[in-house]
């Protein structure tokens, strides 16, 4: 066991995750391995759950408007790997089982809505200035996600869903479905009759 970790890692790799088990399991008890260095803000308002995995420098931003409410959550054996970055003010909930590549951004706020009211997104008033808009974000279980994919405040991916490398989601993903582009669409989904993966007529 020893000997197929040392071919696997290295002697000075297999120390490496020996600390960050430790440092892992101080941060979040029930995560599988969180690689370092990761930035996380609001810690307490992040829930994590059996298995879940972290790349490297990721950044977990949780900033609840009312002080005191889990904003961020994952699933059951969840897996984010290097440079993903989430932010939450109202509710970003990740599945079970969800697998999200590198360079992946998903936020469930802006600055300014953006939406016709020009109140609170007034073009000569300083981004930082405008009033926080927040719509939740769900990522349903098995979804898989792949690099540098943004995914907007207010979306909802289905369960079993897909999403190509670097889309944009800006609107809800059916479950069974494969999405791509900027801004993302389904090309494909699950047909449960034929096991097969159909094309979306155009």
């Amino acid at each position: 066991m020893i000997r197929s970790k040392i071919n696997q890692y290295g002697v000075i790799g297999l120390l490496k995750l020996s600390t960050e088990l430790i440092r892992t399991k101080l941060l979040f008890s029930k995560a599988r391995i969180v690689r370092f260095p990761i930035d996380i803000r609001g810690r307490k308002f992040i829930k994590v759950s059996n298995g879940f995995t972290s790349g490297r420098n990721c950044r977990l931003e949780a900033y609840p408007t009312d002080n005191r409410s889990v904003v961020i959550s994952f699933g059951e054996n969840v897996q984010i790997n290097d440079f993903v970055h989430i932010t939450a003010m109202e509710n970003v909930s990740i599945g079970n089982n969800v697998l999200m590549a590198c360079k992946i951004y998903i936020s469930d706020c802006s600055h300014g809505s953006y939406d016709g009211d020009a109140n609170d997104s007034y073009p000569e008033l300083p981004p930082m200035e405008r009033k926080y808009r927040t719509r939740p974000v769900f990522i349903e279980d098995n979804v898989w996600i792949g690099e540098s994919v943004s995914v907007l405040p207010g979306v909802r991916i289905g369960k079993n869903s897909i999403i190509g490398a670097n889309s944009v989601v800006t609107k809800n993903i059916p479950e069974n479905s494969i999405a791509v582009g900027n801004p993302a669409r389904v090309i494909k989904k699950y047909n449960f009759e034929t096991s097969f993966w159909e094309k979306i007529s155009e």
